[in-house]
């Protein structure tokens, strides 16, 4: 072996991931970059234009739901800060499931600055028992790793951070251990009750994925109708999304930029009719 030798093996390495079928999540990244914004009150976006990710300000320390993709933590960081806020204040952490596009910059802000990490208990049992279902192994670098779980959240557990509530619901479906979550915001003079999903996709629900999983019955795609189910009726003003495709977010944006004397994130149809078309989609993904 020689340096030209394994640069070119570099090389190699890095087009073969560009052929991989999440390969161009990894590549680029920085071009999905989105400048963040207020969507209302004390709840900021600072995610890009695939993944999502959120602030909320509780006057005592930043919730940050969700991390980001691996190799993106630069541009995470970067958002909180074009955002107005300083990342060292991101005392806590909220992944709504675990896998890879959710959980990047996790051990960044946990070992950077103490952040607690938060994390629905089935998935802090995978990321024990089934790691390799995390997806860690998709990202780009091998020197991710998956973080220390702090507090695992159960059904109906109510958490304070600092003075604001937040109510949890398991949500199983996406994974075992997806979450849903209410709680309020303000911008000093309203307060709005936001929704917040963990995770809509069907990947984790077609057949060869759940019998590797150890899941031969199926079961798994009646527990998400369920789950559904569960929250459907919950009031909520505003629909935190998952993935900026879930309520067309990026469109919102443009249109809250256009007319600001509208806010297009204010919704109180959004969440139960997103979950109602999910409902659809994946009673006919069934029946076929």
């Amino acid at each position: 072996m020689s340096a030209k030798s394994d640069y070119q093996a570099f090389l190699r390495r890095k087009e073969a991931k560009k052929g991989e079928l999440m390969g161009k999540y990894w590549v680029n990244q920085e071009s999905r970059y989105v400048s963040p914004f207020q969507i209302y009150g004390n709840l900021y976006y600072v995610g890009d234009n695939w993944v999502c990710a959120h602030i909320v300000d509780t006057g005592n320390g930043l919730i940050l739901f969700d991390a980001g993709n691996t190799g993106a933590t630069a541009m995470l960081v970067q958002a909180i800060w074009e955002a107005g806020f300083n990342p060292a204040n991101v005392r806590w952490l909220v992944l709504s499931h675990a896998h890879v596009d959710h959980i990047g910059a996790a051990n960044f802000f946990k070992s950077m600055f103490g952040t607690k990490i938060y994390l629905g208990a089935p998935d802090a049992e995978m990321f024990r028992s089934k790691p390799e279902f995390v997806f860690i192994q998709d990202g780009a670098s091998t020197e991710d790793e998956l973080c220390e779980i702090d507090v695992e959240i159960n059904d109906g557990d109510v958490i304070h951070f600092g003075e604001l509530p937040v109510r949890f619901v398991l949500v199983p479906g996406h994974t075992e251990g997806c979450i849903a979550c209410f709680f309020d915001i303000t911008d000093g003079y309203t307060a709005r009750r936001v929704g917040y999903y963990g995770g809509f996709g069907f990947n984790t629900l077609h057949k060869a994925f759940l019998e590797e999983y150890g899941d031969p019955e199926l079961n798994m795609r009646h527990h998400y109708l369920r789950s559904l189910e569960k929250v459907r009726n919950e009031p909520v003003d505003i629909f935190m999304a998952n993935h900026t495709v879930n309520i067309d977010l990026l469109a919102k944006r443009q249109q809250m930029l256009a007319d600001p004397s509208r806010n297009p994130f204010i919704d109180s149809k959004a969440w139960s009719r997103y979950l109602d078309k999910k409902r659809d989609d994946l009673l006919t993904m069934m029946a076929n």
